[in-house]
């Protein structure tokens, strides 16, 4: 997809319902040529549906603030702790099944998606995919942090991306939340982040993250992973790993921004110890 000149960036992040309108039509176009799902099927016992939730910051009760990328901060008492990700989790194939009917009703996401009726005629079975991972996305969100889904828009799926360190592939459903001025996250999340997109389109948040995985071997382990930079009053975030694939992933499909060459990019150190792969 062709790259937005920065006027045109910042007059859409100015009018988010023409923000939601570019997006979706960029998800389709791309969908359009690339299949999200795997020939062979989903394997259901690794995968899991996250939603990309999308939505103003509120500000002083209201939500007038500008858009945002809004994450989960992962709590000590769930694998790894500290992460931001997407909420969302693994497919519960019976539950999600029946959760999945609802979306159909006129009130709800899919029928209002304007791609839903073609999807239904010309690939059915990707279509009763996308329910489903919509489904699991939906309820693991309430779960995690009491969202609203009535308030939700649909606006396209994302590439699946694996987690190889715990054996998963986790499918990305584009959302915009509407509507809601705060959420209360349960057990498993810290806190919630909002990262104005703005300041994802800007390269110079983006750094080389060098990670030292105390678990693995000894001497530990030191890998390379890009990341993006967010800071928070006197608190940085830091964004890596699957989640920033994936939100590398929407820049591109949307804006058709790319982050700098990780060569370029300053250096960060952090630290993983057992306690990151091992909690539950």
């Amino acid at each position: 997809m062709s790259s937005l000149n920065s006027e045109c960036i910042q007059n859409l992040l100015r009018q988010p319902p023409r923000l939601i309108k570019h997006i979706t039509r960029r998800l389709y176009a791309r969908n359009s040529r690339h299949s999200v799902f795997p020939g062979d099927g989903i394997d259901w016992q690794s995968a899991s549906a996250v939603l990309f939730l999308l939505g103003r910051h509120p500000q002083k009760g209201s939500l007038s603030g500008e858009p945002c990328l809004i994450l989960n901060k992962r709590s000590v008492k769930v694998r790894q702790p500290g992460d931001l990700c997407c909420p969302g989790g693994r497919v519960s194939r019976r539950l999600d099944a029946g959760l999945a009917i609802l979306l159909k009703l006129p009130i709800l996401h899919l029928a209002r998606w304007p791609h839903w009726p073609q999807w239904c005629k010309t690939r059915p079975r990707d279509a009763k995919w996308l329910r489903l991972l919509l489904a699991t996305g939906v309820r693991e969100s309430i779960e995690e942090m009491r969202l609203n889904p009535f308030g939700l828009e649909f606006l396209g799926p994302l590439p699946a991306q694996p987690l190889v360190m715990f054996q998963r592939v986790i499918y990305p459903m584009v959302v915009w939340v509407s509507g809601q001025k705060r959420f209360y996250p349960n057990w498993e999340v810290e806190k919630i982040i909002y990262i104005p997109l703005r300041d994802l389109l800007n390269s110079t948040r983006y750094a080389r993250y060098q990670l030292r995985f105390e678990a693995q071997s000894t001497p530990p382990q030191i890998n390379t992973f890009p990341c993006f930079r967010y800071a928070q009053g006197n608190k940085e975030e830091v964004l890596w790993g699957a989640t920033y694939r994936i939100t590398a992933v929407f820049l591109d499909y949307v804006f058709g921004f790319v982050p700098p060459d990780l060569s370029s990019l300053s250096k960060i150190h952090g630290s993983l110890s057992r306690a990151y792969l091992n909690n539950t």
